[in-house]
């Protein structure tokens, strides 16, 4: 079995769009407001400018919980 709990930092851009951001593997103490500040370093910085323009809104921010159970091994030959 194998977890994953990737975090999604989606941003707002300037033609109206949205952009997203995924870390694989978040710190386990993130809390909402530490997520929140990042992105509004982000969008201060303008570290990002995207095909649909430059980053100046945050959106949403999700960490997905997700398990895999692998069932079936092919045998090696």
């Amino acid at each position: 079995m194998r977890s994953r709990r990737p975090l999604r930092l989606t941003f707002v851009t300037t033609l109206g769009g949205t952009f997203t951001l995924t870390l694989p593997a978040p710190r386990a103490d993130l809390t909402a407001a530490k997520a929140e500040a990042a992105m509004e370093l982000i969008n201060s910085k303008n570290m990002f400018v995207t095909t649909g323009g430059e980053l100046i809104e945050k959106k949403d921010i999700k960490i997905t919980d997700s398990t895999t159970t692998d069932l079936y091994d092919p045998p090696l030959y």
